[in-house]
């Protein structure tokens, strides 16, 4: 925090000491640059006199050159321009034969055109060289502002991620306690559920005799009623425990599991008129049981959401999505369901018919996609109203299922 606090004010320090280096080496005020390059040329003049006077000779073209370095290094191209003219000027009148004269005579002329020729490149090497530095100055400030302006956001970025993972943190924290909630409470539910499913049921064999038929029914809705009621408590409970349970992973034929669990849905579905196609299916890596129960909660979907469909059609098959990855799917021709709420297909107690129409509790397919999820796979749906549903679910193949059940973990 305190490097941070400190950052602002030394950043500003630098920012005015590189303002003030700016101001310094270059004046603003046309009447000061124009003063300062008349200045320096009467300087070099006077200072050209001086060594003259003490036996120095051919010591005004440096002089002077150096006045004109000076204009165009700290006054700009206008002064510059100025001092060039205003030093060939006192150059011709002081130190050319005839003295005190603007004539020149044949044999200083080419004295005067080097002179001419020095003083334009000293004024145009000044000019660029301060044009250079201009522009490099220009990019550091730049560059400084860009590195400071990335610092904030490193610091910005470091402060969302420590933020971040404390959220992560303290979501993993709530889902612990929720699935811990609801296992306890599921758990304590079902003692009571069980005396009032009992004593209805006593109720309804001693007191037949003396209820009418409206009483009677409203024993049978109770007794409904705590049998839907235990089923919820029962899924929940199955669903809370996916969560805690722990992984036994093992090579997993589907194909023979896909087997084992339709040939369980048979013994529910006789008389029913089903045709079953069963492509070929790959060996995966992963928790049999959970893996089975993916399976059947699909599959028993499938051949619930069928009912009325003769006959009923029900695919299970697999696809290559790409080298890391194989996903099944299980296909049926049944009622299907609008896609704008397939996003509530896998929420828990989620349904999208009537219980009259279709039985459930709502729990199967979060059930899928939470085993799916500890694998490190990933479930989706697609269908429409009357036209049936396709549920797939995607498994990472052997080579990767340990890395990637780890991570999902």
């Amino acid at each position: 925090m305190t490097e941070l606090a400190e950052g602002p004010t030394h950043i500003g320090a630098k920012g005015s000491l590189a303002y003030w280096n700016r101001e310094f080496q270059r004046i603003h005020s046309p009447t000061l640059r124009y003063g300062f390059s008349v200045v320096s040329v009467a300087i070099a003049l006077g200072i050209a006199f001086i060594l003259q006077h003490y036996g120095f000779r051919d010591v005004e073209v440096p002089v002077l050159t150096v006045a004109i370095a000076f204009a165009t290094w700290y006054a700009g191209i206008g002064p510059s321009v100025l001092s060039v003219l205003l030093s060939l000027l006192f150059f011709d009148y002081f130190f050319l034969e005839p003295y005190y004269s603007f004539d020149i005579s044949a044999r200083d002329l080419p004295y005067f055109f080097i002179f001419v020729g020095w003083a334009a490149i000293v004024a145009s090497f000044s000019a660029v060289r301060r044009r250079i530095e201009d522009n490099l100055r220009q990019t550091r400030d730049h560059l400084q502002v860009e590195v400071v302006e990335r610092r904030q956001r490193e610091d910005e970025i470091r402060k969302l991620n420590l933020e971040l993972g404390k959220r992560a943190v303290e979501l993993e924290a709530s889902n612990k306690e929720l699935e811990s909630f609801a296992y306890s409470v599921s758990h304590d539910l079902r003692a009571p559920l069980r005396h009032m499913v009992g004593f209805s049921e006593l109720l309804q064999r001693q007191a037949t005799s003396a209820l009418d038929e409206k009483s009677q029914r409203f024993i049978r809705t109770i007794l409904d009623s705590a049998k839907r009621m235990g089923d919820l408590i029962d899924d929940l409970l199955a669903f809370s425990r996916i969560g805690r349970a722990e992984t036994r992973k093992t090579q997993v034929d589907l194909g023979e599991l896909v087997k084992e669990v339709v040939a369980e849905i048979g013994q529910d579905t006789k008389g029913r008129d089903i045709a079953w196609k069963i492509g070929a299916l790959p060996v995966c890596y992963g928790d049999r049981s959970m893996l089975r129960l993916v399976v059947l909660n699909l599959v028993s979907n499938a051949a619930k959401f069928t009912r009325m469909r003769e006959p009923a059609e029900i695919e299970i098959g697999a696809v290559d999505r790409n080298d890391n990855d194989v996903e099944l799917f299980v296909r049926d021709n049944g009622a299907g369901f609008d896609m704008q709420y397939v996003d509530k297909l896998f929420g828990v107690f989620q349904r999208l018919h009537l219980p009259e129409q279709f039985e459930g509790t709502g729990i199967g397919l979060a059930t899928v996609q939470r085993i799916i999820h500890r694998h490190g796979g990933q479930v989706r749906g697609e269908g429409a109203i009357d036209q049936g549903a396709t549920f797939y679910f995607s498994l990472p193949k052997p080579q990767l299922a340990g890395e990637r059940t780890a991570n999902a973990s």
